[in-house]
């Protein structure tokens, strides 16, 4: 397996930044993935020592590949395949959009009256 190639999009699939296959080769087609600033297509060939920039929903990612990973594995494993260097600037922004993350979910207590509110309203307006 060695002298095997490895696709770009079947390494970013099996590293876990991407969910699936197609998702990953999508964002090559799109240019979301790069090396030196320039664009890579998904059927482009991975070496050791490489740097990507790749840019998913969540983060801006940098990653240097330090091992071939040809099949997807669990995330504990899949992490030894690469060295995350993506700048601490980034780290802290996701981390901070984390923290302000709306749930969508209302607070309790607050939101739509209820029926007894709703007559007190009514009574306040005059209607």
């Amino acid at each position: 397996m060695d002298n095997e190639k490895l696709r770009l999009d079947k390494y970013l699939w099996s590293i876990r930044l991407f969910k699936t296959r197609t998702i990953a080769s999508t964002a090559c087609e799109k240019g979301k993935v790069k090396m030196n600033e320039e664009s890579l297509k998904a059927s482009r060939g991975v070496k050791v020592g490489d740097v990507y920039e790749v840019k998913t929903l969540e983060k801006k990612w940098l990653v240097k590949v330090t091992a071939l990973l040809y099949s997807r594995v669990q995330y504990s494993e899949a992490v030894k395949y690469y060295e995350d260097q993506t700048p601490t600037e980034e780290v802290e922004r996701i981390a901070s959009q984390a923290a302000s993350f709306y749930s969508g979910k209302r607070l309790s207590k607050i939101g739509r009256p209820t029926k007894k509110e709703r007559r007190d309203l009514d009574e306040f307006i005059g209607d």
